[in-house]
């Protein structure tokens, strides 16, 4: 996650309709590959853990019941970085089951270690495009929640195209939704905090939980684990925007 800053959105140019945005915009990332050292207990996550919870896209389309052995919540987050809000989260509900996409191995090597450790048998792992995991791998109307958790806000003008959150990536993940589902981010940007606002309000098929248009944001829900950074943020007066938007069609 990176340190509190501002940017100015960019409004020159109206949001896509979801029909007429690419869903893989192919040649652009939301993400940069980073190369960086592995710890002996990253490795060891990505060496011997990875083959017991890791998936590929090589899996195909998933039977989350077959795959997690029961019916139950589901829970999708995309980005997770080096993993310890998911791992919190997989420990504190284990009648939930979780999937982490992320892209980079120090991270994903992490999360497996420590989710070994802990013995959590209610988490996957993806090391793949998010945008290609949602569209080929998870069933329609298959998960309860979708968390995006500080993503890159690619704060440059010239760089907003390669922001996750599009008009059809929140399409994208409203089909993977189940009806009543909900879609939450949460960013300290607030110019991407507002690029959210716009894009979301303007989905079809999501109701903002927020209590108006004009407020947009929700106080960070109980559920959602204050990260060390987040923590050390506020104490320096840094601001964190929750956005909580349902599926309702």
């Amino acid at each position: 996650m990176n340190d509190q800053r501002h940017d100015t959105p960019d409004r020159s140019t109206p949001p896509i309709a979801p029909s007429q945005a690419p869903l893989h915009r192919r040649g652009i990332k939301s993400y940069v590959l980073r190369a960086g050292r592995m710890t002996a207990a990253q490795t060891r996550g990505l060496e011997e853990v990875w083959p017991r919870l890791g998936l590929t896209l090589d899996d195909g389309r998933q039977d989350l019941d077959a795959l997690f052995g029961r019916h139950a919540p589901r829970v999708v987050e995309v980005g997770f970085g080096m993993g310890a809000s998911l791992i919190e989260q997989a420990e504190t509900h284990p009648d939930t089951d979780f999937i982490g996409i992320e892209v980079h191995a120090p991270g994903v090597g992490k999360l497996l270690d420590e989710a070994d450790k802990r013995g959590l048998s209610n988490l996957r792992v993806y090391r793949e495009d998010a945008l290609r995991v949602l569209d080929e791998c998870l069933p329609e109307a298959s998960i309860d929640t979708l968390q995006l958790f500080f993503p890159d806000p690619w704060p440059k003008k010239k760089h907003h195209k390669r922001r996750i959150l599009q008009p059809a990536f929140a399409e994208l993940v409203r089909t993977r939704l189940k009806i009543g589902g909900i879609l939450h981010m949460a960013t300290d940007w607030e110019a991407y905090a507002e690029h959210m606002a716009e894009v979301m309000s303007a989905a079809p098929g999501y109701r903002n939980i927020a209590a108006s248009d004009s407020a947009p944001y929700v106080p960070r829900p109980a559920f959602r684990p204050l990260t060390k950074f987040e923590a050390r943020g506020a104490r320096l007066g840094h601001g964190v925007w929750d956005l909580i938007f349902e599926r309702c069609e």
